[in-house]
C-alpha cells in the first residue's frame, strides 16, 4: 500500500517546498503572503466550492458510508473542541480551530488521488467535499466570526451576515442553488472561473510553504506542542478508528469500510490555515497541525489501509 500512498502526496510537498523558497528568498517581495491569503480566501477558493458544488449531485450523499464517516467527525470533532476549551484553556476562536482541525480532512488535493491509488475509484470523496463544505467550514467560520464581531453587534446578527461576510461559503450556497436549480452559467462566465479554480489549491499549498517562513509574534512551540501533538494524533489515528467501529457495527460491505477509513484518516486540511489566517489567531499552530499530519499520514495511511484489509 505504501507504494500506492507516497505518489499521491507529491504534488503537495513540491508545492509547498515551492511556497517556502519564495518565501524564504522573497522572490514575490514583501507581502506576497498576506495578499495571496487574501486572494485565496476571497476569489480562488470560492470558485473552487462553486464549481465543485455545481458539478456535484446531491444524491452522493446517498453513499452508505455516510452515516460512519459523519459520526466519525462529529465525535472526534467534538473531543477537539472539549481538550481545547476544558485542558488546554483555549478561548472560543481557539479551540474552535484546535476542534475542526481534529477532524476536517484534506479530501480535495489529497483525498482524490489517493483513493484513485488505492481504490481507482474517488466517488466517495464528494460526500465528504460536500459535508464539510455544507457543515464543517461554516461550523468553523460562525464561530471565529461569533468570536471576533464588532462590538455592539449582536452574534444573531453575525451569524446571518455569514454568507455576505465569507465568500467561500457564499459560493459554496450558490454551487448548491445552481445545481437544484439545474441553471448554468454562460460559457463566458464558466470557462474563467474553472480556471480560477484549477490553481486555487495550488496556490493555497504555496501559502502555506510561505507561510513557513514568517517571522512575527507567536507561543514557543514547545508550550503548544502536547496541543499540536493531541490535535494530529485525534486526526489520523482516532478519526478513522472510530469510524471503522461505526462502520462495523452498521455492518458495512468490506469495500465501502474500507474506503470510509481510509478518508477517515487523511490528514488536516489546509482549508483551517487558510481560514485561520484571516482572523487574529496563531495561524502557524494551525499551519504545523498542517504540515506535521501530512508528513505523518504517509505512514498512518499506509498502516491503515493495511490493517484494514490484512484483518478485516
Amino acid at each position: 500500500m505504501t507504494g500506492g500512498v507516497l505518489p499521491a502526496f507529491a504534488p503537495i510537498w513540491a508545492l509547498t517546498g515551492l511556497g517556502y523558497l519564495l518565501g524564504r528568498f522573497r522572490v514575490l517581495g514583501d507581502g506576497a503572503e498576506a495578499a495571496l491569503t487574501k486572494y485565496v480566501f476571497v476569489v480562488a477558493m470560492p470558485a473552487v466550492l462553486f464549481t465543485t458544488m455545481q458539478d456535484t449531485p446531491l444524491t452522493a450523499l446517498l453513499n452508505p458510508g455516510v452515516i460512519a464517516f459523519l459520526i466519525g467527525t462529529v465525535v472526534v470533532g467534538a473531543i477537539g473542541f472539549a481538550l481545547g476549551k476544558w485542558v488546554f484553556r483555549r478561548k472560543l476562536s481557539e479551540w474552535a480551530v484546535s476542534g475542526m482541525a481534529s477532524c476536517y480532512a484534506n479530501a480535495g488535493n489529497l483525498g482524490i488521488p489517493v483513493l484513485l491509488q488505492l481504490f481507482g475509484d474517488s466517488a466517495f470523496i464528494i460526500v465528504v467535499i460536500l459535508l464539510q463544505t455544507l457543515v464543517l467550514m461554516p461550523s468553523l467560520l460562525a464561530l471565529l466570526e461569533t468570536d471576533a464581531r464588532e462590538p455592539g453587534r449582536s452574534r444573531w446578527r453575525t451569524l446571518l451576515m455569514l454568507p455576505v461576510r465569507t465568500p467561500v461559503i457564499a459560493a459554496s450556497l450558490t454551487g448548491i442553488l445552481f445545481r437544484a436549480s439545474g441553471l448554468h452559467l454562460p460559457h463566458l462566465v464558466a470557462q474563467p472561473l474553472h480556471l480560477l479554480a484549477s490553481a486555487g489549491v495550488g496556490t493555497a499549498l504555496l501559502v502555506l510553504g510561505m507561510s513557513l517562513t514568517s517571522g512575527g509574534a507567536r507561543e514557543p512551540m514547545g508550550t503548544r506542542r502536547v496541543e499540536m501533538a493531541t490535535v494530529v494524533g485525534l486526526k489520523l489515528f482516532a478519526q478513522p478508528a472510530i469510524t471503522l467501529g461505526i462502520g462495523l457495527l452498521l455492518g458495512l460491505p468490506h469495500p465501502v469500510l474500507m474506503i470510509v477509513t481510509v478518508c477517515a484518516g487523511l490528514p488536516t486540511a489546509q482549508n483551517i490555515f487558510i481560514a485561520t489566517s484571516q482572523y487574529a489567531l496563531d495561524s502557524r499552530f494551525v499551519r504545523d497541525c498542517v504540515l506535521v499530519s501530512t508528513l505523518v499520514s504517509m505512514g498512518s495511511l499506509s498502516l491503515v489501509s493495511w490493517l484494514v484489509g490484512e484483518f478485516l
